[in-house]
């Protein structure tokens, strides 16, 4: 009588993700783009600020593969250099927003009662404010900067990740192991870190792949609106900022950028779709 073979929560993941081809695709551009993203300086033929103004507007040739801004610097070089920018502000807003939500939705989830009825009222007012005016407002009182950029939308996501949390450790808190690990004396925090948020994190890291992307278009919108990566630093909305005045004329300018937000967008989607299917196993065929 042949056994099933035994696998980790990993591994089972993994057997289930490799199922959707549609997650893989979105995998394996994640995967390029951060590789990019990492060994740009090596690949980029130029630098992101060096400037030719007797080849400005040039066309795509050997020298320029995508051709040239109003300034004369290499398009292609400006996008592999804008990849690392821009994940640069997707993925720290990810992290720190996520960070600070796990943080702030554990408390509020594991001690319950007044605790959690003031951080959640709390919560409440920042989700008052759409996302993106509150990044805006952020992102103006700081000042404009790639740095600034990440804190603002770090805020604004902070209390979607606690809520999402704050729900799952709801769920898990009362469960027997819990009060196995409260009848040993066993003390909060690590009751949290060891018991309570590995059974309920798996939402919050499919949340996370897909925040990554929603990360990416918010940080890009702020460097359209200049509020963002200030020139000449190299980032795809600053990009679409810079060739919106010439699109008529240019606009692979604004195409090119575009392309590269939509596609990395949508391969974080994708992972994020197929993890959700993977880890729930209420969407397993």
């Amino acid at each position: 009588m042949n056994q099933k073979k035994h696998r980790s929560r990993l591994g089972d993941t993994w057997h289930q993700l490799k199922k959707n081809k549609f997650a893989l695709v979105g995998l394996v551009i994640v995967i390029i783009v951060l590789l990019v993203a990492i060994f740009g300086p090596l690949i980029a033929p130029y630098s992101y600020d060096a400037q030719d103004l007797v080849n400005a507007y040039a066309k795509p040739s050997r020298e320029h593969l995508l051709g040239t801004d109003k300034f004369g610097r290499d398009t292609f070089s400006r996008l592999i250099w804008g990849t690392r920018k821009s994940m640069e502000m997707g993925l720290g807003c990810v992290a720190f927003g996520t960070l600070a939500g796990l943080i702030i939705g554990s408390i509020a989830g594991y001690f319950g009662g007044k605790v959690d009825n003031v951080i959640m009222r709390i919560m409440d007012m920042f989700s008052c404010v759409p996302m993106m005016l509150m990044c805006v407002v952020i992102a103006a009182i700081l000042g404009p900067s790639t740095r600034n950029a990440i804190i603002a939308i770090a805020v604004s996501t902070t209390p979607s990740a606690a809520r999402l949390i704050r729900a799952n450790i709801l769920t898990v808190r009362g469960k027997e192991f819990v009060e196995a690990a409260r009848a040993i004396d066993g003390k909060a925090p690590h009751i949290i870190v060891n018991h309570v948020l590995p059974n309920a994190i798996a939402p919050t890291i499919v949340s996370t792949t897909m925040n990554i992307g929603n990360s990416i278009i918010s940080g890009a919108t702020l460097s359209f609106i200049g509020l963002g990566a200030q020139p000449p630093i190299a980032e795809w909305g600053a990009m679409l900022s810079e060739g919106r005045n010439v699109m008529r004329d240019h606009m692979e300018l604004v195409l090119y950028p575009g392309i590269c937000v939509m596609l990395t967008v949508l391969a974080f989607n994708l992972l994020g779709d197929g993890l959700r299917d993977a880890m729930d196993p209420r969407l397993r065929n």
